[in-house]
């Protein structure tokens, strides 16, 4: 018999004790900590930020001298502007039709000298229906790929979110190409159950031809340390 999916486990209750808005913060906490993806003083942007724990994080993450641009086609929890400070701007919008210059524009009004965000989060999904979600993960993901040429800099940073499946290797694959380094890993905040983990990537690579809406960078990013145990390869 098929084992009771624990809707309210640990992490669940560990979130509503610390004031986190969901479980995910979780998640994120663990990828950085495993391998910073997010500094302080980093512009970061956070693509479908509801109800907004992955903002909460990142918020803390960036400091008072970074920002946090969010955005979802959903509100964000009421809840979130309590615990956030002035670094963090959210927008309802869908991110694959909103103009990038909107939020390089957000960006720049709460970061001066702004040229481009230095890290790209997703915890998006799809709609689950329980047939082909693995696939619409997938196009979710290379959705968020193609976008990252008017948004991301060069040497930035990337989360986003997939479900295993047939072409889980492939979106990898795709990631690394442009990409000095792109892996899979699975935080523990994951239910054992869910089919989701992350394609966390490091330094960008946009392509030669790529469409640029960006200032020109001011800086580089620098090398990533040495992955921990733990890392798929």
């Amino acid at each position: 018999m098929a084992q009771p999916r624990k809707l309210h486990d640990k992490y669940f209750k560990q979130a509503k004790a610390e004031g986190y808005l969901a479980r995910s913060a979780y998640k994120l906490m663990e990828i950085n900590e495993r391998r910073p993806v997010i500094k302080a003083g980093d512009a970061v942007l956070d693509l479908g930020c509801a109800p907004g724990s992955w903002v909460q994080v990142a918020s803390d993450l960036v400091g008072p001298r970074g920002l946090v641009v969010g955005i979802d086609l959903l509100e964000c929890s009421p809840l979130l502007a309590e615990s956030v400070g002035s670094n963090v701007h959210c927008m309802v919008a869908d991110v694959f039709k909103v103009d990038a210059r909107t939020l390089l524009e957000a960006a720049g009004s709460l970061h001066a000298g702004s040229s481009g965000f230095d890290a790209v989060i997703s915890d998006m999904a799809p709609n689950t229906t329980g047939h082909g979600d693995d696939l619409l993960s997938a196009r979710l993901c290379r959705r968020v790929l193609e976008v990252l040429p008017r948004l991301l800099r060069p040497g930035g940073n990337l989360v986003m979110k997939i479900f295993e499946g047939s072409e889980y290797q492939a979106v990898v694959l795709e990631t690394r190409e442009v990409f000095r380094e792109a892996k899979g890993f699975k935080p523990k905040a994951c239910r054992e159950v869910s089919r989701e983990t992350y394609i966390v990537a490091y330094g960008y690579r946009p392509p030669a031809d790529a469409p640029s809406d960006r200032p020109r960078p001011s800086r580089a990013a620098p090398a990533p340390p040495a992955p921990p145990p733990g890392w798929n390869r």
